[in-house]
């Protein structure tokens, strides 16, 4: 807390001390809180603060959504993501007005050792789409076992990737986004950069489970973000995770953050599929490979466009 909020609330503690100890507590609580919000809605400006205070949720008596979305927690990331997006990735968006109103799967190619490029779309329909969207990520199970990490994505918005999970939030009309590499695709090598990985196809049974449009979306600049040279997977075994990444620009100065590659972001046109969710494997990833076909040459198209990583 500034130090003019702590000399424009003391005397009303001081007049409060009579509540007792948790009183005050409470009070200074209540009062750091105020300020902060204030101080988020001045760096976010008028536009981002509507657009996030105009966006709607399913709140519970905590204050929180079903899933734990916190919409007080997701102004705060706002503002750090914000500035990732505008000023370091510096994100160009394309075709945002394929992205429809209701329920939608927006499934897209994953890159980049850490979900930056989820960040960056849930930027791009929240500030760039001429209606605010909001945007749930499905994320790993095994995210769930992570401290912090745990209590963090929920808060968020994020929801673990199980299919009902999933299911009855597009019953609810929402916006999900599916990366069908999961941890595969995100923990390539810079040699298979830009290079789609299997898909799975639990999210092509859901869309026709939901009767849900698909949205294929291309992330460019992601890929190089963190370079990677090798995947240790032994190590990564041993560790519990799904892979471990060799990235020399961690061992410089300054490392940890991500190069500022430029971000190009792709919606493609929504992709309508029929028939029976619980068809044989074969039937469904015949159907799957049509959305990975179609990000595929988006990615390639995006690639040959633009020219440079930097710009």
């Amino acid at each position: 807390m500034s130090f003019a909020a702590v000399r424009r609330y003391a005397p009303q503690w001081s007049r409060q001390r009579s509540a007792g100890p948790l009183g005050l507590v409470e009070r200074a609580r209540d009062a750091l809180r105020r300020e902060m919000d204030a101080t988020v809605d001045r760096w976010l400006g008028d536009d981002a603060r509507r657009r996030i205070d105009g966006l709607a949720w399913h709140e519970t008596a905590g204050g929180v959504d079903p899933f734990g979305f916190d919409p007080r927690v997701a102004k705060y990331a706002v503002v750090g993501a914000r500035a990732l997006y505008r000023d370091w990735f510096r994100a160009e968006v394309h075709g945002i007005e394929n992205v429809p109103g209701g329920r939608v799967l927006l499934i897209s190619n994953h890159s980049g050792q850490i979900p930056l490029d989820a960040m960056a779309i849930a930027c791009a329909l929240l500030l760039d789409r001429e209606t605010p969207r909001f945007v749930r990520s499905m994320v790993e199970k095994w995210s769930a076992t992570l401290p912090f990490v745990s209590v963090l994505f929920p808060r968020l918005g994020q929801i673990v990737g199980v299919p009902e999970n999933c299911a009855r939030l597009l019953e609810e009309e929402e916006a999900i986004l599916v990366f069908p590499e999961g941890s595969r695709g995100i923990s390539k090598p810079f040699s298979q950069r830009y290079r789609l990985t299997d898909f799975g196809i639990g999210f092509m049974r859901l869309a026709l489970q939901t009767r849900t449009p698909i949205v294929p979306v291309a992330v460019v600049g992601a890929e190089e973000q963190y370079i990677s040279i090798a995947d240790l997977g032994r190590l990564a075994r041993i560790l519990g995770m799904p892979a471990f990444p060799v990235i020399p620009q961690l061992l410089l100065p300054g490392g940890f953050l991500p190069l500022p590659t430029k971000y190009r972001i792709y919606f493609g046109e929504p992709l309508k599929f029929t028939g029976d969710p619980d068809d044989e494997d074969a039937v469904i990833e015949d159907k799957a490979q049509v959305v990975k076909r179609t990000i595929q040459s988006m990615l390639n198209r995006g690639i040959k466009e633009r020219t440079g990583i930097f710009r």
